[in-house]
Formats: structure tokens, C-alpha cells, sequence
């Protein structure tokens, strides 16, 4: 009986493994502009391959238009699951009805995509927002503030505002805060939010206190606006963990960035694919129904951490950056803990 049971538990591993093996997983990459997106590459890949799954990837550029042409390119090249950082999360429909007559689960990777069926994996947005909000707030409790918002075609610009606006909210009521400039960074693209601090600079005669940038890309186009100016000491936040944000923290130029370890977010929904192609349920997973249209769709969130310069040796230790790039150019004199 013993033999039998280690035949059939045998046979069954056997099974599972052939199974992954024949599970290909397509990824469609909104763009590469920004730098994390390769590290979640990496990882997604890796974990593929522990699985015993393989990887087919399709990078848009960009596109919302070539993103479609993408997504049934990864169809035609026998993908039984489908990850999706979307460019447009209302452009990217249409694909979605593709890989729902196939049977095909798709997993909305970091950015929403609020259609019924659709499994969502990313980190706690508003939290990452309120991260934020609290990085600058304590560094500048008062004053004039500007939001450099997201793109306006992804429901996370929006989720991270509105986590922003209920650590803010108090201030602003009781007229502490006064927001002076607020706008969308189409594509999220560094040199567009660069160019809309500079012009909200202009507006304002250059009184800015503090700025909640929302990524590590608009917060490189705030500095860099700011720098220009020869202005000094002003608050910013962002979020990825970008080396290059992570060495401002450390410089000074930049406040906080919230790291969303990429790495863990790729293995996470690496492995969500393999399971939702097997038909079974990921765990950990919760329904939410936040969405703007209030869909109720199955989740999987992951916890944010604030990196300030009180504590750059969580990422230094973490491996997700080395020391030196982290600490290059800083001065021993105001040099953060981490970089001494």
C-alpha cells in the first residue's frame, strides 16, 4: 500500500511538472522608459523557470495601439496565460475579449485593468500615496505644494492621489497646506513632469515648499526643474527604488522613494500565471471591488516601504543596490548613515 501511494505521489509530481512545463506565459510590457521595469523582468523570468514554465514577452513602446497587436502575437505563440502591464487601461479591452474565448487568464501586472475576470497583483497603492504624503509632511508641515501626478491612463496616478490627499487633507483644511500646482504626467514621462514644474514655477515665482511626485521618474523631472532654478531644500517623495532616486536620497535632493521590491512583485505574479492557467486559486489572493467602477475582481497586494535617508541600508541590505551607487557623490559631511 505504502508503494502504491509513493508510485502515485511520484506519478502525480511527475504530472504537475509536465504540466508547468507546457504552461507558456505571455508578458506585455507597457514600455521599458522606466529603470524597474527590467528588474521585474528578471524576476518574473527566474521564477518562470523554477516552475518549469517558459517566458514570451512583447515590449509596446508606448504604444496602446501596438500593445493590442502584442497581446495576439503572445496568443498566436501559445500563451496559456497572459501578464499585462497595460499602457491604456481602457485601450487594452479589446484584448481582453481575445484571451477570454480562449480560456486564457490574464493578470493585470501593477496597473489596473477593471474588467470582471481580470486578476490584479501590485503593491497597496493608496499606501504608497500616503508613504509619500508623509515623507514630504514631515519634512515641510507647511507651505506651498505641488502634485505631480501620474499618467492619466493609469488608475494607479489616482489611487496614489487619493492616499496623498488623506495624509494632506487636515492641513489643507486648517490652511497649513495650499496646493499651488497640480497635474498628470502623461506616459509618465520624467522630461513631462520636468516641464510641468517648470511651468508651475513660472506661476508661482518660484514659492514652492514641497512636492509629492509620484514616481521616481517625475521626481528625476522635479529635481532637475528645481536644480535649474538654483532652488534648494524642497521636499520631494517618489516611489520604484530607482537607483538613480535612491543616490538623490542620499545627496539630499530627494525626500523619500517608496520601494515596491519589484523582484517580489515579479515572482509573485510569475507564479499567479502558472496557477491560473492549472485552474486553480492563488493564495493570499482577497476580492476587491476599489476600482472606479467598482468591479469586483480577485487581488493579490503587496506591502510599500518608505526609504528615506534615515533608512537606505534596507535596500543597501536587501540587495537591491550596492552601496556605491547609493552613496556616490555624497559628501562625508552630510553623508546619511547608510553611506558612512
Amino acid at each position: 500500500m505504502k508503494l502504491t501511494h509513493a508510485l502515485f505521489a511520484t506519478a502525480l509530481t511527475t504530472f504537475s511538472a509536465l504540466a508547468a512545463a507546457q504552461t507558456v506565459v505571455g508578458v506585455s510590457w507597457s514600455n521599458f522608459q522606466e529603470e524597474r521595469w527590467k528588474t521585474d523582468e528578471a524576476a518574473i523570468k527566474e521564477q518562470l523557470a523554477k516552475l518549469g514554465a517558459s517566458y514570451v514577452s512583447a515590449d509596446a513602446g508606448g504604444s496602446p495601439e501596438k500593445q493590442l497587436a502584442d497581446v495576439d502575437g503572445l496568443i498566436a505563440k501559445g500563451a496559456k496565460a497572459l501578464i499585462i502591464l497595460a499602457m491604456d487601461k481602457d485601450a487594452i479591452v479589446p484584448a481582453l475579449a481575445k484571451a477570454k474565448q480562449r480560456n486564457i487568464p490574464v493578470v493585470a501586472y501593477d496597473r489596473l485593468i477593471e474588467q470582471p475576470g481580470v486578476f490584479y497583483i501590485t503593491f497597496d497603492n493608496k499606501e504608497v500615496g500616503r508613504l509619500q504624503a508623509k515623507g514630504v509632511f514631515a519634512a515641510k508641515p507647511k507651505g506651498n505644494y505641488v502634485m505631480i501626478k501620474g499618467s492619466p491612463t493609469d488608475p494607479n496616478a489616482d489611487f496614489l492621489r487619493a492616499g496623498q490627499g488623506e495624509v494632506l487633507a487636515a492641513a489643507i483644511k486648517k490652511g497649513d497646506i495650499k496646493i499651488v500646482g497640480e497635474e498628470y504626467t502623461d506616459g509618465w514621462k520624467p522630461e513631462v513632469a520636468q516641464k510641468n514644474m517648470e511651468q508651475i514655477l513660472t506661476r508661482n515665482n518660484n514659492k514652492v515648499d514641497a512636492v509629492v511626485a509620484s514616481n521616481d521618474g517625475t521626481a528625476g523631472g522635479v529635481v532637475a526643474a528645481l536644480s535649474a532654478r538654483g532652488i534648494k531644500g524642497v521636499p520631494v517623495s517618489g516611489q520604484d527604488g530607482d537607483h538613480a532616486a535612491l543616490n538623490r536620497v542620499a545627496l539630499g535632493t530627494q525626500t523619500v522613494s517608496v520601494w515596491k521590491d519589484a523582484r517580489v512583485l515579479g515572482r509573485e505574479a510569475a507564479a499567479a500565471a502558472v496557477t491560473l492557467a492549472a485552474g486553480k486559486k492563488v493564495d493570499g489572493s482577497v476580492v476587491w471591488s476599489d476600482g472606479e467602477k467598482k468591479v469586483p475582481m480577485t487581488s493579490k497586494f503587496l506591502a510599500p516601504v518608505a526609504i528615506t535617508a534615515s533608512n537606505l541600508d534596507v535596500v543597501i541590505k536587501a540587495g537591491w543596490v550596492s552601496k556605491d551607487v547609493v552613496c556616490k557623490g555624497v559628501a562625508a559631511a552630510t553623508a546619511p548613515a547608510a553611506c558612512k
